[in-house]
């Protein structure tokens, strides 16, 4: 299993809004496509107004069909457009477990 995390930086004030739109327009698009949501966070402490999601697939390939398939899909595309002027800044992370460490399957 590799693990994604995303990090969005937003605009000053933009926090309730982006989770609104997401758990409103963009979540079940995403769950549907994506599959293992593994956790989805707020920061309250250190660089503020950022939203952190990982996502767990099971290989790069896994990873990349599933990306492409979200971006086909007409109801992101909506979202994203939607939410587009809140995002400042993106990074991403593709994280792989330690030799002596098992993720637990999803729930």
């Amino acid at each position: 299993m590799i693990v994604e995390m995303r990090t969005y930086t937003l605009a000053l004030g933009a926090t309730p809004k982006y989770l609104r739109l997401y758990e409103e327009k963009g979540l079940a698009a995403q769950k549907r496509i994506l599959g293992q949501l593994l956790g989805f966070y707020q920061t309250e402490v250190g660089e503020l107004n950022q939203i952190i999601h990982l996502w767990g697939y099971d290989s790069f390939e896994d990873r990349a069909t599933r990306r492409k398939a979200l971006w086909s899909n007409p109801e992101w595309l909506a979202y994203v457009k939607e939410i587009g002027g809140l995002v400042i800044k993106q990074e991403n992370q593709l994280l792989l477990p330690a030799p002596f460490y098992t993720p637990q399957p999803a729930a």
